[in-house]
């Protein structure tokens, strides 16, 4: 087998793995908050909250120890670490032990995030990127939602623990594979430095913003307070932006976003993963809550023409992109998605499979169509000694995303909903829940719907917009990016 498939073989394993044990815990937590001592609604979200934020910060970093060290010898590393957290989380015994094991778990999963795509970009020609980026990142969707059906047949067949032992197998094997096959094609350079004070401002801005908006949503932290926290928040992305400028190996190169690609590829990017983040949580607790009551195994299986359609038309889209450009097939998913949460915003207290197969295939395939000509655009438009950068960039814009919309779902849910009522939701129990604060949190759900569909139409028009704005200024940032990549740009 060409060394080429050897690499794609191996980073989609990875990613997929990565990306899986979101959703796989996602589909959990209702067992997790009600059999795990100490837990409660906050700490059930930071669970999910605190793995996400791990990798949003640390991830571009780890994409610069990768141009410095070696790309394969770091994602290596992030696989054994990965497999490592995963087991200790299977023997957690409290909330805070969970918290911990989570984080121990991100890292590693940050190492293989930040390097699969550059990896990939390194070992495949310009005109087959495309194709094999879209098989990668749509691995890490694709991930997300199997992760709900794999999730829940182990939740209700064995037991929650086992959602992370099914990680030890097949992490102790791909470690292996990826140490002995996977060889460096780039050339480190140890002449940088990382940039730590752009890592730390970077980090406090995101947990202090979370942390507020959370407080406020689930435990009734005043608004002063949250304002407070909002604006400190606020003062350290303003500190980290003032050193990135000053830094000479910044955490983000700002110098990157000059280029109109890769400017709308992230900021498209990032409005998808913001609009998207929360559906899965939002629907998990609707599904297995008091509204519906169904089983982990149930609600799983309710998500999975989702996962199908975003598996067909990911591929599709990749491979279609590298010959007639990727601009309107990423207007065409985001377009698709847009439409599935509009109809989704419409359900009541009980819905059927075949009430929601439309939309879930809308929502599914618009993510599927997204994903692949996105990244490509982005890989493809910066040189080759920056691609780990980019590559770091463009997932932490997604994991930014991701994160940020768990947060603002809480924070619109707790604005309709009674915090009592999200307490006990959210923590694995629905009594003492009357029918007035069902309707209540079922018109959470249209709000945070509604919302997300905004997003996407917001993130065409920017999209839309960067693109003409390019062309009107007669910037050849476009037309240099496309023709390194293999392919003209027809759409």
């Amino acid at each position: 087998m060409e060394y080429k498939w050897t690499v794609l073989s191996n980073t989609t394993l990875g990613v997929l793995m990565a990306s899986l044990d979101t959703n796989i815990v996602l589909i959990a937590l209702p067992t997790i908050g009600h059999s795990l001592p100490g837990m409660n609604a906050f700490n059930v979200l930071w669970v999910i909250l605190g793995y996400q934020i791990v990798i949003a910060s640390v991830l571009v970093n780890f994409g610069r120890l990768s141009d410095l060290f070696g790309r394969v010898k770091l994602y290596n590393i992030g696989f054994a670490v990965f497999t490592i957290g995963s087991g200790l989380c299977s023997i957690s015994q409290t909330a805070d032990q969970l918290i911990g094991f989570r984080i121990i778990q991100a890292t590693g999963a940050a190492f293989l995030f930040s390097n699969s795509a550059a990896i990939i970009t390194d070992a495949f020609p310009p005109n087959e990127r495309g194709k094999a980026l879209g098989i990668n990142q749509v691995s890490i969707v694709v991930g997300s939602v199997a992760g709900l059906v794999i999730g829940g047949i182990l939740t209700t067949t064995i037991g929650w623990q086992s959602i992370f032992l099914v990680n030890l197998p097949i992490g102790i094997f791909a470690t292996t594979w990826a140490h002995f096959r996977l060889k460096e094609l780039s050339k480190p350079s140890l002449e940088h430095r990382i940039d730590v004070n752009g890592n730390v401002f970077f980090a406090l801005g995101l947990i202090i913003l979370l942390l507020g908006i959370t407080l406020n949503a689930v435990t009734g932290l005043s608004d002063e307070l949250t304002a407070i926290m909002i604006v400190f928040s606020l003062l350290s992305f303003w500190m980290f932006v003032r050193a990135e400028k000053k830094a000479p190996n910044p955490m983000f190169d700002l110098t990157l976003f000059r280029n109109r690609i890769f400017d709308a590829g992230n900021e498209t990017i990032f409005l998808n993963a913001l609009s998207r983040g929360s559906f899965v949580l939002v629907m998990v607790f609707y599904l297995q809550g008091p509204l519906m009551q169904l089983s982990p195994l149930d609600a799983g299986l309710f998500l999975i023409p989702m996962s199908v359609s975003l598996s067909i038309a990911g591929p599709i889209s990749g491979s279609l992109s590298d010959r007639y450009g990727f601009r309107s097939f990423v207007i065409l998913g985001l377009a698709l998605s847009a439409a599935g949460f509009l109809i989704m915003a419409g359900i009541g207290k009980t819905i059927t499979s075949l009430q929601v197969l439309f939309p879930l295939m809308l929502i599914g395939s618009g993510m599927g169509f997204f994903a692949s000509p996105n990244r490509s655009s982005i890989m493809n438009s910066v040189p080759a000694h920056q691609r780990g950068v980019a590559s770091g960039i463009s997932t932490t814009f997604v994991n930014i995303g991701n994160t940020l919309s768990i947060g603002l779902a809480f924070l619109f849910m707790g604005a309709t909903t009674p915090r009592t009522t999200l307490d006990l939701i959210f923590s694995g129990t629905s009594s003492g829940i009357g029918d007035f604060s069902y309707s209540d949190f079922l018109t959470s759900v249209h709000l945070v719907f509604y919302m997300s569909a905004l997003m996407l139409i917001i993130s065409i028009l920017i999209y839309i917009w960067a693109y003409r704005k390019g062309e009107n200024s007669g910037s050849d940032v476009a037309s240099s990016a496309l023709g390194n990549s293999g392919f003209s740009e027809k759409s």
